[in-house]
């Protein structure tokens, strides 16, 4: 099969279906795909004329929107690489990653301004409003769309070449740039379109943010390789989704265990129309029983599954019908993904013995930006992705995940690792001592707290840290609690046993 890159979906789907309904935004806005890939070469024309050529990373600050997808497909089409930004991130994190990328240009809707005025003071980057007029009273996307006259011919684009660099955050505190090529997306689109059966007449609700590639590459993608239509949401309401589906007769949606368990307690839930959904995908944590039988109670089943940034994310699917009978496993292989078990000495495992998880396939990422060192760590001699997660496969295949070596803490979807946290919290005035672990809650799944050592007579608390951390980190990095206490308990080498912590606090 030979891949042309993202930048000839839209060109290719336009001459297939250039009146169907691509996306439905706003209050019933819609965009066909022939307006769509119009759109998305005009953005490319914008983006040329401001100096992107092949390679240059473009960043994209901005809630899901028609602008989003056509920066992404425009980007594509010259060559460029697509750096999504997550809105959620606090200013220093967001000056990380537009300097780390180095990205040359970056589209950001207007209610960021503020959060970027003192990021954009430091950095050589050109920024586009998506609005009709920018800072200073410069032209938005809006008009800068309105005179375009003519558009680059498309770049060449083998599957190898980056198409986004998405950034993680790194166990060692710092975010990482995973660099996606047109061919992981693409094999991860060829993934769901086979593992979900995702077809033309889909009408996929995506509350979900698709500055996570979850949503980019889950959701949207496979949308627009089939001709699916996308109603695009800026954010999450439980009501406002329920809506959304009996209105627009949506077909599939994906969401965290918190997205479902939000929508099953509306008081919408009983009297909403469900009678077109019946594609229902569930990431980021296992949905609790309570979800999966308030969903059965009207029909629906989820198909659940395991993954990460750097794959794309899927790495393995559990289908409805084997919810019950596979109970705690995050599914198979997706179609086109290898997966298999190794022990610290690096020998492959056979089913039922737990050892690190390992994954391999088209949609495994190509490193992390420009860091030689971390992406030789993540691959095996052999080639095999190293996913720092422990596991074992049963008799059919089936992965159940044991532990996290990395000991992220998933809230609410949203990846958290400690060491970033600790990082910030190691240089508030007064701590000599951190460790930030996860403990489960009804709603998000998990929640970050802090448990500290401090200077003898400093006083710390759960309200003074969480004020200083408000401008530093995401609102969601950010403790729940803060314990003090006299010591934290250490391994002989110094480590901190967080499991014995986890165990205490777990049930507070």
């Amino acid at each position: 099969m030979q891949i042309h890159g993202l930048g000839s979906w839209l060109p290719r789907r336009r001459l297939r279906n250039p009146d169907k309904t691509a996306l439905i935004y706003g209050e019933g806005q819609r965009m066909s795909y022939a307006r769509f890939a119009h759109t998305a070469e005009q953005i490319s024309a914008i983006l040329a004329e401001h100096g992107v050529t092949d390679g240059d990373p473009v960043a994209y600050l901005g809630e899901n929107s028609p602008e989003f997808l056509a920066t992404l497909f425009g980007a594509a089409r010259l060559g460029a690489v697509f750096v999504p930004v997550n809105t959620r991130l606090a200013a220093p994190e967001v000056r990380h990653v537009l300097s780390d990328s180095g990205a040359r240009v970056l589209l950001h809707d207007p209610e960021f301004a503020d959060r970027l005025s003192p990021v954009l003071e430091t950095l050589e980057l050109q920024a586009i409003e998506t609005g009709v007029t920018g800072r200073n009273g410069a032209p938005g996307l809006g008009r800068l769309l309105a005179t375009v006259r003519e558009v680059p011919a498309a770049a060449e684009t083998p599957p190898e070449h980056p198409a986004a660099i998405v950034y993680t955050s790194g166990t060692t505190g710092r975010a990482k740039g995973a660099v996606l090529t047109h061919g992981n997306l693409t094999a991860v689109a060829l993934n769901c379109i086979v593992d979900y059966d995702v077809v033309s007449s889909d009408v996929a609700l995506m509350i979900s943010p698709l500055f996570h590639v979850a949503s980019l590459g889950m959701g949207a993608l496979p949308a627009v390789l089939t001709g699916a239509t996308l109603v695009l949401e800026k954010g999450f309401e439980a009501g406002r989704a329920l809506d959304l589906i009996e209105r627009h007769a949506v077909t599939m949606m994906s969401g965290v265990p918190t997205t479902y368990q939000l929508i099953a307690d509306h008081p919408s839930w009983a009297t909403t129309d469900l009678s077109s959904l019946h594609k229902l995908t569930c990431g980021g944590s296992a949905v609790p029983s309570r979800i999966i039988e308030a969903f059965e109670a009207r029909g629906l089943a989820f198909t659940q599954g395991y993954g990460m940034t750097e794959t794309s994310p899927g790495a393995t699917s559990l289908s409805p019908a084997m919810t019950r009978e596979k109970s705690g496993s995050v599914g198979l292989p997706h179609f086109f993904t290898d997966v298999r078990i190794a022990a610290e000495d690096g020998s492959i495992l056979p089913a039922g013995e737990i050892g690190e998880v390992q994954i391999s396939g088209p949609n495994v990422f190509a490193g992390y930006h420009g860091l030689p060192e971390a992406t030789a760590a993540a691959f095996t001699p052999d080639g095999w992705f190293r996913s720092g997660d422990l596991g074992r496969l049963d008799d059919d295949g089936y992965l159940y995940i044991a532990d996290r070596l990395k000991d992220m803490i998933i809230s609410g979807g949203e990846n958290i690792y400690p060491a970033e946290v600790e990082n910030v919290l190691a240089g508030l005035d007064g701590v000599t001592g951190v460790a930030v672990i996860g403990v489960p809650d009804e709603r998000w799944g998990e929640v970050p707290i802090a448990v500290v050592t401090v200077r003898d007579g400093v006083r710390v608390d759960t309200d003074t840290v969480r004020a200083a951390l408000a401008e530093r980190i995401a609102r969601y990095k950010i403790p729940k609690r803060v314990i003090v206490v006299g010591d934290l308990p250490r391994t002989a080498s110094g480590k901190v046993r967080k499991h014995e912590l986890r165990e205490r606090y777990a049930a507070d």
